[in-house]
């Protein structure tokens, strides 16, 4: 709704927790339905063409799957040449080596997806796929990612608690913008692998 509203750009919203009749009534009562569309997808499974889009925005969702290293050139597959891939989200001032004992109790495995501005930075450059610029961290970012959880989910104490004792030292908000390059050749990945089945022996005579 903010993009349509702010930049009267068509939007296709894919969300995989949220059902698409619940964002549709959002998009309703909003006026917007002639310029957004609402799906329930995986992103890692989507259901456009190839070179569908001009942009691709992701907010406060990339990190979950945007860390495996094949995810980058199956996702520009829906973007045209030259379209603009940008990333939006919690991550990490910098790299975390040891963690810190002020985050013990809030940290699970799962967090480290989240990375620093300048891991994005080299995690996207180094396929030459794309021509990143703009990778960078919200200057006060933690105290946004702070003030949604007062105003969403006072309840999630613990997470409340990690970002005061932070501070920014290692907690913020990141963001990553970068040029799909032209002539890329991405091929679509097989849904299944053609076989013929023929009856052999388990064993071979030796």
């Amino acid at each position: 709704i903010f993009l349509h509203r702010e930049f009267q750009v068509q939007v296709w919203a894919v969300d995989m927790m949220v059902s698409s009749s619940e964002n549709l009534e959002r998009v309703r009562d909003a006026g917007m339905a002639d310029n957004i569309f609402p799906l329930q997808a995986d992103a890692r499974h989507l259901p456009f063409a190839a070179e569908f889009f001009d942009a691709i925005i992701s907010i406060d969702s990339f990190f979950y799957y945007g860390t495996d290293d094949l995810y980058l050139s199956s996702i520009l597959r829906y973007l045209k040449p030259n379209g603009v891939l940008a990333i939006a989200g919690a991550g990490l001032t910098r790299e975390i080596q040891t963690l810190p004992a002020h985050l013990k109790q809030w940290w699970t495995s799962d967090l480290w997806c989240l990375h620093s501005a300048e891991w994005w930075r080299k995690h996207w450059q180094r396929t030459d796929l794309v021509d990143v610029v703009t990778a960078d961290t919200l200057e006060e970012g933690w105290r946004f990612w702070l003030n949604w959880h007062h105003t969403i989910a006072p309840g999630n104490a613990i997470e409340i608690e990690a970002l005061n004792a932070d501070a920014g030292e290692f907690l913020g908000y990141v963001r990553a913008i970068a040029v799909k390059r032209e002539g890329l050749i991405i091929e679509e990945p097989p849904a299944s692998i053609p076989y013929q089945y023929t009856k052999m022996p388990l064993l071979r005579n030796v």
